[in-house]
């Protein structure tokens, strides 16, 4: 299906340029949200009625989300979540989660603006893309925690520089988990080199066979060689 754009769509061109889409696509987001035309013929010259209007509309919708962008920079969400040992939670941060969080600390932002370019099931903090116009955009950080005290140690680790996310182990015991990832790197070491060490003598037994099969067949072809030559020095001439 052909459609003209009404404003920006990433990845698909920009406003006033006509496309080619899944009908689907137009039907269920782009023609409802409003955000394109049909490419009729009809519509096509409503479109140039009404460029300079809707070129003007889309400067001013922009200028004001560059505003808001300024001010949302650096802005944060926690997300208290329950989670396993491994950091697994038991479920996922959504997009409506992240819009009421950013909605609670004073910004209008609806979830269809928020950007989850991979889907939030661990601990950690992440970053997340705020869509406020089609031309602007703006990274918030999303602080997931199983407390409001651990999303502070976790904050305070990334301006760090380090992992904000220590599990099964106070922070205190690092050096000791890292020793015994260590040890259990070396035991993998050890043991992967005695199934190497096993697996040569295994094939250096099975070649040691294999020549000693060999050499008796040619000690065997020899003999009766030699029985043949005997049997025919015994025959009369």
């Amino acid at each position: 299906m052909n459609v003209i754009l009404l404003e920006r769509i990433e990845k698909l061109g920009q406003m006033g340029d006509i496309v080619s889409v899944k009908p689907g696509f137009a039907r269920n987001f782009l023609l409802p949200q409003r955000k394109a035309l049909r490419a009729t013929e009809d519509n096509v010259a409503l479109f140039e009625a009404r460029k300079t209007q809707l070129e003007t509309d889309n400067l001013t919708l922009k200028a004001e989300a560059e505003s808001v962008a300024e001010k949302m920079e650096g802005a944060g969400v926690t997300a208290i979540r329950n989670a396993g040992e491994a950091g697994q939670l038991y479920g996922s941060v959504s997009g409506r989660d992240i819009a009421d969080g950013l909605t609670e600390t004073g910004y209008t932002v609806d979830r269809r603006q928020v950007v989850i370019e991979h889907p939030i099931k661990m601990l950690g903090i992440f970053p997340v893309r705020v869509v406020l116009h089609p031309e602007v955009s703006v990274t918030v950080t999303v602080n997931v925690a199983r407390s409001p005290e651990e999303a502070e140690t976790q904050a305070e680790r990334a301006a760090r520089g380090e992992d904000p996310v220590v599990l099964g182990q106070a922070e205190g015991d690092e050096d000791l988990m890292n020793d015994e990832v260590a040890i259990t790197m070396m035991d993998r070491e050890e043991r992967r080199a005695a199934r190497e060490a096993a697996r040569a003598a295994e094939a250096e037994a099975e070649a040691a066979a294999e020549a000693a099969r060999r050499g008796r067949g040619g000690r065997n072809r020899s003999d009766r060689s030699r029985g043949d030559d005997a049997k025919g020095d015994e025959q009369p001439g």
